[in-house]
C-alpha cells in the first residue's frame, strides 16, 4: 500500500508526459491520505460530441475516494475510512470502489515520488522510490465523485494496489508476517488505453512494474 507519495511540481512536466492541457490549482505536493491531489482522466464529458471537450484533464480531488452511492447520512463515515488505496482483488465488489470500477472510472496519479517503509532492520525507515530514468510515475487509480452536504460535486481518487509478496523490490517493504503490496505503476505507453478501457479490461492493467527501472532511496 501507499500512504504517502509527491506530486509533480512541474506544470510542463504534466502537459508534456500526460498530455493534459493545464495543471489545475489547489492541489499539494507532498501527498497524505484526504489532502487535495491531482489526477487525470477523461472528461466526463468525452462521449458528449463537443470538440471543445479534450482528450485528458488534470482535476484536483480528495485522495481516499468516497464513492458516489454514499448517501448525505452516510459521508462523516466514508470520510473516515482509509480509501486512498484499493485492493484491485477485491475492488469490483467493495461498496467503496465498486462504482468506480463498474463504470470504468479509471485515472491516472501522477508523481515524482512515493514512499513505504523498509522494517528489515527492526525499525520502519521510509524509503523514496522514483523511476530510475528519472521519469514521473503514472500511477493506476479509480476516480469518483460525491456530494456533499451542501450538495456540491466533490471530486476524489484511490490508487490500485495489487499483491507484491513475489516481487524482487517490493516484497522487501513493509512488516515481516504481512502481506506485501503495491501500488500498479503503468508503462507510458499505456496511459491512453488505460483511461479509455471499459471496465471488463481493468485487470488487463494491473501488473507490476519492472524492478529495474525503480530506484529506492532510504531516508535517513
Amino acid at each position: 500500500m501507499c500512504s504517502h507519495y509527491q506530486t509533480l511540481k512541474d506544470a510542463e512536466l504534466l502537459l508534456k508526459k500526460f498530455g493534459v492541457p493545464t495543471k489545475p490549482a489547489g492541489a499539494k505536493y507532498d501527498m497524505w491520505p484526504r489532502y487535495p491531489g491531482v489526477f487525470i482522466r477523461r472528461p466526463v464529458e468525452h462521449d458528449a460530441g463537443d470538440d471543445a471537450v479534450p482528450e485528458r484533464e488534470a482535476v484536483v480531488g480528495r485522495w481516499g475516494l468516497i464513492s458516489a452511492m454514499t448517501k448525505a447520512d452516510g459521508l462523516d463515515k466514508a470520510g473516515k475510512l482509509s480509501t486512498f488505496n484499493a485492493r484491485s482483488e477485491t475492488a469490483a465488489k467493495s461498496f467503496t470502489f465498486g462504482n468506480a470500477w463498474r463504470r470504468g472510472q479509471h485515472c491516472i496519479i501522477p508523481a515524482d515520488a512515493i514512499f513505504e517503509p523498509d522494517w528489515r532492520s527492526g525499525t520502519a525507515v521510509a524509503t523514496r522510490f522514483t523511476r530510475a530514468d528519472g521519469a514521473p510515475l503514472g500511477i493506476a487509480g479509480l476516480w469518483d465523485r460525491w456530494r456533499d452536504a451542501a450538495g456540491q460535486v466533490q471530486e476524489s481518487y484511490t490508487m490500485l494496489t495489487i499483491n507484491a509478496d513475489q516481487d524482487p523490490l517490493f516484497r522487501d517493504y513493509h512488516q515481516a508476517g504481512k502481506e506485501k503490496r503495491m501500488v500498479v505503476i503503468l508503462p507510458e505507453g499505456a496511459y491512453g488505453d488505460w483511461l479509455t478501457a471499459p471496465a471488463d479490461a481493468t485487470r488487463d492493467f494491473l501488473a507490476p512494474f519492472p524492478a529495474d527501472r525503480l530506484a529506492a532511496t532510504p531516508m535517513k
